[in-house]
């Protein structure tokens, strides 16, 4: 059987059960575990499944931690995305970011620049760039987008935000996803989440996703951005051996590593 037959036959598997073990899989394929400890390695690079004590278990999407939380974790892989990112933007562009640990990062870079005009639904992006130089002068011109309030994520959420974001056109769309993977591009877990970020796509010349090397690969609920309006993923140097990068790259995105 080839590789990506018994790939196949996995999958089937784990569309019946929420876990499997490897020795179920081992026999219904009728290979060594060996070969499966291989296969389940494969599939769990593609973002297809997550290994477990004994067996796999379905990549079912999880909500994310809160904000405070995010922001401990690949806080030097982030920083360096958000660095990268950085570059792009010119004074006098406009620019949407959203919400996340990633793009707030961003934020702080931008902090030391001037003269851009953010639209953010993100309250730790807008305070973060609302931050007076010392001579007590705004650097940028910030714009928090109204809406229904989520603690969690400390951002805004809603119809009523969509609609504001429509008002805009700007250069940039600067956007931190769960997950970004070949065929289904960038998405988000929460329906209100994409939603915001499809609205910010659809109105920016240009989309970036910043995303490091967990993100790649990982599919979430709702896909925001397929690979082909994407100018450029920025992610970390540690998703360079990632298959799921190979496929992103296969698939027309252009990728930096940060």
């Amino acid at each position: 059987m080839l590789p990506d037959q018994r790939y196949q036959r996995i999958r089937a598997l784990l569309s019946n059960f929420d876990h499997v073990s490897t020795e179920r899989i081992a026999i219904d394929l009728g290979v060594s575990r060996e070969t499966v400890r291989r296969d389940v390695a494969e599939l769990e690079l593609m973002g297809e499944l997550r290994r477990i004590y004994g067996g796999v278990r379905r990549a079912a999407p999880e909500p994310e931690a809160p904000l405070k939380e995010r922001a401990k974790i690949q806080r030097e892989e982030k920083r360096a995305i958000a660095r990268e990112a950085a570059k792009l933007l010119l004074p006098g562009q406009a620019v949407f970011i959203d919400a996340g640990s990633t793009v707030s990062l961003l934020a702080e870079e931008l902090a030391s620049l001037r003269g851009l005009t953010v639209i953010t639904n993100s309250f730790d992006v807008a305070l973060k760039l609302s931050v007076p130089d010392n001579q007590g002068q705004q650097r940028h011109s910030v714009h928090v987008l109204g809406g229904t309030p989520n603690a969690s994520i400390a951002a805004n959420y809603g119809a009523t935000t969509v609609i504001e974001i429509q008002r805009w056109r700007v250069d940039w769309a600067m956007l931190s996803p769960v997950g970004v993977a070949g065929d289904l591009g960038a998405g988000n877990h929460e329906p209100a989440e994409a939603e915001v970020a499809r609205a910010m796509a659809g109105q920016a010349t240009h989309t970036v996703i910043l995303a490091d090397h967990t993100k790649i690969g990982q599919r979430s609920r709702v896909s925001f951005c397929p690979v082909g309006d994407i100018y450029k993923l920025i992610t970390d140097k540690r998703a360079r051996k990632l298959n799921a990068l190979s496929a992103l790259q296969e698939a027309g995105c252009d990728i930096v590593l940060a």
